[in-house]
């Protein structure tokens, strides 16, 4: 059995704080911020639901309990993914 070395996470992508203006991911010491006026779906999902995240591939992030997944790139610049739930 081999164990990682203290202090490195064997996290690739985590939630790192959900407000009542959106939903912070850290990935990569990178932090995104997904609001709900632009990612809807998360508004109203249960927390365990949130955290639930993978990245499937580099930058590629998915949400298995909602059926969600996101880029990098469509979390920093959701104007050019103009395409939105109709929650």
């Amino acid at each position: 059995m081999s164990l990682l070395a203290p202090g490195n996470s064997t996290l690739a992508v985590e939630v790192t704080h959900i407000s009542s203006h959106g939903v912070w991911l850290l990935s990569n010491d990178k932090e995104l911020f997904m609001s709900y006026e632009d990612f809807p779906w998360f508004k109203d999902q249960p927390v365990k639901s949130i955290i639930n995240v993978e990245e499937q591939s580099p930058g590629h992030f998915y949400w298995p309990e909602m059926d969600v997944d996101l880029t990098i790139e469509s979390i920093e610049h959701p104007e050019r993914f103009p395409l939105k739930s109709k929650i």
